[in-house]
């Protein structure tokens, strides 16, 4: 099968040596438990997995699909299929597209299935998943939701159904999926290293096992990984039998209510998976222990609504939340009771008001322990605690605060994102092209074979096409880039109060930088030298818990943190060329650190113009005199300009607009 990065690569149970089994997996029982649901259910919606690296998310995926029934179709009965979407794959790849060679050779339009279909009743696995194409997250996790895919493109009407079990894992340090994509995905693991010694060696000694003899190892445990399959499909010809009654959903509504989710779909999913549960131990009915299980599973990542705030709910907040909806779950009581015992006049006894499912105890896989071990997301302090002056600043953000859309002028190539125009498998067709692998251009192939068609013979009756008339459709959409912070952070900022709002408008630029998927890295200026507080990275809350905890104070080395931020640009270009950089400086431009600060300062500026770095300045400077430091740094790095006060108001639009007509290296606002 083909593995390239456009392709995907796709496996079932019968290829290669034996896999690992899924009952051999030590201490994920939690993220065992979410997989068997959605195998269960697969309505759920999938599963996101957020862990560090080396913590087993892939080997889990891959050994679930080894326990999905049969997939029995027109060619008979197959194992379940697990598919691999790769980060580069191509929107034709994922759901289809036109079959070119059939139209050429036959004359006629068929569908060519992409690997939405391939991953019928199997697996679905999307590694790195936060490194996708938004639009593509989008597609997998809307077939996902509805089981069947509809495709209406190149003059091709199809749908297929598509009914399976969506798994992305990603690691948060990399990068997060926005709070909107975040939402549609069911349910959501934390996946860890275990600290515990026992477990750690138990990982150790089955992974080596399995290493020197995988089909032996496999062996071992072919009886518990069989009894699990068992279980599973016994569960799915349960599910539809299993009784959701009016109690359950009132706690579910109460527990949804109380976490203050958005939207409709974490009702739904929680109650999805409150009765896969209930399958799965072999239930007849949602108890409050299933409910409280697919809270755990469902709820945590619902509640981030801000792109810094953690994800997670923590014991103490689940419980609370769990009593009050025992409380209202109780108003149903009444009825269900007259319901059950037959009397007219709907008396209910003290101890029937005060009943309440308990949990099974002889469920047959009890979670281990889900929903704890997540801190309360909550931070200590909140924005704003930090004070000016020498110490740690906290980083206030003003409410309604808005974030001019900066970009680097050109097209580029680099990594999909929101934020400057690029060259892009998924974007608008803009023009045609011989490369055909974004697509076809119809209009472009069209008008390539009009002038060939009395030489081909054609004197009425269909286009007459050969293989050179294709053309592919070049495609502009929106990369990410490398957007380098340098803060000045020295004395000269602390003494007049200013640090505070500096740092709140850092945080409303990386914010914006997180919406449009850059990468960012962060230099503070203050002292005898510049500090690299952050090295470049996807993770931008990281940035911003790094910037909150950032020093003040000293001098101003400005042609230092200047020359680091060019260090840090060029280093980048080697690592990942494609990725366009752009500094943000925030300075009063009082240089004061080192011989002659201010004309190094504008020089180490100059040597960054003429490396073509998209800049800006925000001008911090206030008082009633002002030296204009920080515009002649501007002027020398050839970038826009505006000042602090200025970052929210409504002229910032203006500003960088005007600034798009200055030589290369200027920022373009869009």
């Amino acid at each position: 099968m083909p593995t390239s990065d456009q392709r995907g690569r796709t496996l079932s149970a019968s290829d290669g040596e034996a896999g690992f089994p899924f009952s051999a997996v030590v201490g994920q029982e939690r993220l065992q438990l979410a997989l068997i649901l959605c195998a269960v259910h697969p309505g759920i919606g999938g599963v996101l997995v957020r862990g560090e690296k080396g913590t087993a998310k892939s080997t889990v995926v891959r050994a679930l699909a080894q326990l999905l029934p049969p997939v029995v179709d027109e060619t008979g009965a197959r194992p379940a299929r697990l598919v691999e979407l790769p980060v580069g794959a191509t929107e034709d790849r994922v759901v289809g597209s036109l079959d070119l060679e059939r139209v050429l050779r036959d004359g006629e339009q068929a569908f060519r299935p992409g690997l939405l279909a391939a991953a019928h009743h199997g697996v679905l696995y999307v590694d790195e998943v936060n490194l996708l194409h938004d639009h593509l997250v989008d597609v997998l996790l809307d077939a996902a939701a509805m089981g069947r895919v509809h495709i209406e493109r190149d003059g091709v009407s199809h749908s297929h159904p598509a009914r399976f079990v969506l798994v992305g894992t990603m690691n948060p340090e990399e990068g997060e999926l926005r709070p909107q994509l975040l939402d549609r995905f069911g349910l959501t693991v934390d996946v860890a290293a275990s600290r515990d010694v026992d477990v750690r060696m138990a990982v150790v000694r089955r992974r080596l096992d399995y290493e020197a003899d995988p089909a032996r190892f496999a062996a071992g445990y072919a009886e518990a990984d069989q009894e699990v399959a068992e279980r599973i499909l016994a569960a799915r010809d349960r599910l539809g039998q299993v009784a959701l009654d009016d109690v359950e959903l009132r706690r579910i509504a109460a527990l949804c209510a109380a976490f203050d989710v958005d939207g409709m779909r974490a009702d739904l999913v929680v109650a999805r998976t409150a009765t896969a549960h209930a399958a799965w131990r072999g239930g007849d009915a949602v108890t409050e222990h299933d409910v409280r299980v697919a809270a755990e599973l469902a709820l945590p990542h619902r509640r981030r609504r801000d792109p810094f705030d953690e994800p997670g709910i923590s014991e103490q907040q689940l419980d609370d939340a769990m009593r009050d909806a025992a409380a209202e779950a109780q108003r149903e009581q009444p009825s269900s009771a007259q319901q059950d015992a037959g009397e007219a006049d709907g008396a209910v006894t003290d101890d029937e008001r005060r009943a309440r499912p308990g949990d099974d105890p002889d469920d047959p896989l009890p979670p281990e322990g889900p929903g704890g071990g997540h801190e309360d997301p909550s931070p200590p302090d909140g924005p704003g605690g930090g004070r000016s002056g020498e110490g740690r600043t906290g980083t206030p953000v003003s409410a309604g605060a808005r974030t001019p859309r900066w970009e680097v002028p050109g097209v580029g190539e680099g990594a999909p994102g929101r934020r400057s125009r690029a060259e892009s498998r998924h974007g608008r067709a803009v023009r045609s092209s011989t490369d055909t692998s974004s697509g076809l251009h119809l209009l472009g192939t069209v008008f390539a074979a009009a002038p060939h068609q009395h030489a081909r013979g054609r004197a009425a009756g269909p286009l007459r096409l050969a293989a050179e008339d294709l053309r592919g459709a070049y495609r502009e959409g929106r990369e990410g880039n490398l957007v380098v912070f340098v803060v000045d952070a020295s004395g000269s900022m602390a003494a007049r109060d200013r640090l505070s709002a500096v740092t709140g408008a850092v945080v409303t630029l990386l914010r914006d930088a997180y919406q449009r998927r850059d990468k960012v890295a962060v230099v503070t200026v203050r002292g005898a030298e510049a500090e690299l507080v952050l090295p470049p990275t996807s993770s931008v809350d990281i940035a911003v818990r790094r910037l909150s905890g950032m020093r003040t104070g000293g001098k101003t080395p400005l042609a230092a943190g200047l020359l680091k931020a060019r260090e840090i640009v060029l280093r980048e270009r080697v690592r990942d060329p494609r990725r366009r950089p752009m500094l943000v400086l925030l300075t009063d431009g009082r240089a004061t650190g080192g011989a002659d600060p201010v004309p190094r300062a504008r020089a180490a500026a100059r040597s960054l113009a003429r490396d073509a770095v998209t800049s800006i300045v925000v001008d911090c400077e206030r008082g009633m005199i002002r030296l204009g430091l920080a515009a002649d740094l501007a002027r020398d790095l050839r970038g826009g300009y505006l000042r602090l006060a200025e970052l929210t108001g409504d002229a910032v639009a203006d500003v960088v607009r005007s600034s798009s007509a200055r030589p290369s290296g200027a920022v373009r606002a869009a």
